[in-house]
This record gives structure tokens, C-alpha cells and sequence, in this order.
């Protein structure tokens, strides 16, 4: 399988990441700017798009089961209402100036996962965290940590520290979130892993940072598929529409030079392809 994704959105963004679907609405993050954006789709365009700022760098947000979203911003996890207001529901849960909140979403449970990275990306001294009400820290010596993504029956889950060049596998105990047997599950190739999502098949799709492209790989680590982009830096995947079978892609400018910027026009927007397989949409907090 090789396809091409097609730009979907009317906004440009800096860095564009975290992307979601939940009831009719896609949405994403621009992480510097600590905004999150929300827009509905006609099927081949994102609408009415319009944001919240939250005030400091926002690595990821999910849906909230009560309304509103869940935030994992600057070092801590937030509540962001519908009306814009922001409300801490943690401490700083590390120091902010070398670290900041990066990808993130909720496990099958509802449990919302989210880890750190370094501002100057080469340090291992990010962490991964889960929140359930409560804090708490499931990985240390983390450089860069980045997509996650959970098996179809719920018995593994998938993990990206980029650095590594690699997505390694847990088991995954979906009744008390618990992860054991680390292991390599596939090295990544031409590009570096980022972003990523788990279709109804089982298949990893896995965004590849400074390689233009999203690589799919079947449940033994095998390299199934490719859709390529016109950008270098290529963020993460979602599935979403109203059947679920739309890819959206997520891209970035950041790391651009100007003369890449104006040689990559869309590069901070978002993409769309229909790889003709589906998945599921964002699970809520809660």
C-alpha cells in the first residue's frame, strides 16, 4: 500500500500535534503556542475551525467524559472547559525549564498517559506519567516521549521514546493500567518515529518526523504501507470522520528554515488520505 495525503485544513499552524476525534469533532494541538484547536469535517475539509489558549506549551489534550478537555501543558495535567476556563488539577509534576509535556491520550480505560521531553531533545530526563484523578510516573530516563497507541484487544500497548529510533511494546492490563516486559517491536526507518495511532486490524501507524511520511506496520513489525506527504516533518495520525476511516495526519514547520518554509507551503496543516481501514476514535478521560 502506497498512498498520498492531501492538505484538509484552512489553518496553518506552527507545530501541529496530538490530533483526536470524539463525537463530531476533530481536534489537535499547536504545542508552543499552547493552543488547542477544534474544527468540524464535511468529509474532505476541516470547518469552522477556532482554538483556546491555555497559557503554556500544550503537548496534548483529551476529551473529558463530563465535557471539556484534559490537558497535559507545560509539566502538569489541567482542565480546559468549553467556556475557555483553565483549571490546574496537578502541581508541576517536574521542573519546567528543561521540560515540557509532549504526546499523550487516554488508554481503553480512560486513563489519560502523557510523558515529558527535554527542550534541548538529547537529555534522558523526561518521564512518562499516567493520570487517573492522580499522578502517576510509569517511565523515567526518557529522552523524547512520544506516541503511544493500544492493541485492538486491549492486552498490549505501544510506546515511542524517538530517540531510540524504535516503538517498543508492553503488556498491558487494561483492568489496572499496569505495563510489564518492555521489548522492541519494530526499528523504524527514514525518518524519526513520532506520532501514532493503532487501525481495527491491529496495524501501527507511525508518523515519521523529518521523513514525510506515515509507515504502517502489521502486528508482527512488518512494513504493510506508506503514505507519503509534501512536508519534512510529519507529527502523528489519527483515525476520525463519521464512519471512522479517514487518516489525519498532523505536520509541523517547526525545525524549518525560511527558504524550507516557503518550499513547503503546507507544511503546520493538516492531511487527509482514506487508507480504506478504519479506527477507532479517542477514548475520553474519565
Amino acid at each position: 500500500m502506497e498512498l498520498t495525503a492531501e492538505p484538509c485544513s484552512p489553518v496553518r499552524v506552527e507545530h501541529a500535534e496530538g490530533p483526536f476525534w470524539y463525537g463530531d469533532r476533530f481536534g489537535w494541538v499547536d504545542i508552543m503556542a499552547g493552543r488547542l484547536w477544534l474544527a468540524g469535517f464535511d468529509g474532505t475539509t476541516l470547518t469552522a475551525p477556532r482554538s483556546h489558549d491555555v497559557g503554556r506549551p500544550l503537548g496534548a489534550a483529551v476529551p473529558d467524559a463530563a465535557g471539556g478537555w484534559v490537558l497535559a501543558a507545560g509539566t502538569a495535567f489541567l482542565r480546559l472547559d468549553e467556556d475557555g476556563t483553565v483549571t490546574p488539577l496537578t502541581e508541576d509534576l517536574a521542573d519546567p525549564s528543561p521540560l515540557r509535556m509532549n504526546d499523550g491520550k487516554c488508554d481503553p480505560a480512560g486513563r489519560f498517559w502523557a510523558g515529558t521531553m527535554a527542550y534541548d531533545e538529547s537529555r534522558p530526563i523526561a518521564s512518562l506519567y499516567v493520570f487517573d484523578g492522580r499522578p502517576g510516573t510509569v517511565l523515567n530516563g526518557v529522552t523524547i516521549s512520544n506516541g503511544l497507541g493500544w492493541s485492538p484487544d486491549h492486552r498490549l500497548m505501544y510506546y515511542i521514546d524517538t530517540p531510540t529510533g524504535r516503538v517498543d511494546v508492553f503488556d498491558y492490563a487494561a483492568d489496572s493500567g499496569a505495563v510489564s516486559g518492555r521489548r522492541p517491536f519494530v526499528a523504524v526507518e527514514g525518518g524519526h518515529p513520532d506520532g501514532m495511532t493503532v487501525d481495527d486490524e491491529g496495524f501501527l501507524w507511525v508518523a515519521l518526523w523529518g521523513g514525510g511520511a506515515v509507515h504502517r506496520y502489521d502486528p508482527s513489525g512488518r512494513l504493510a504501507g506508506v503514505v507519503r506527504l509534501p512536508v519534512t516533518n510529519v507529527s502523528s495520525c489519527c483515525f476520525g470522520g463519521a464512519d471512522g476511516t479517514t487518516l489525519f495526519v498532523t505536520t509541523s514547520q517547526q525545525g524549518l528554515s525560511a527558504e524550507q518554509r516557503e518550499a513547503e507551503p503546507d507544511a503546520g496543516r493538516i492531511f487527509r488520505v482514506s487508507p480504506g481501514v478504519g479506527g477507532p476514535p479517542a477514548t475520553p478521560f474519565g
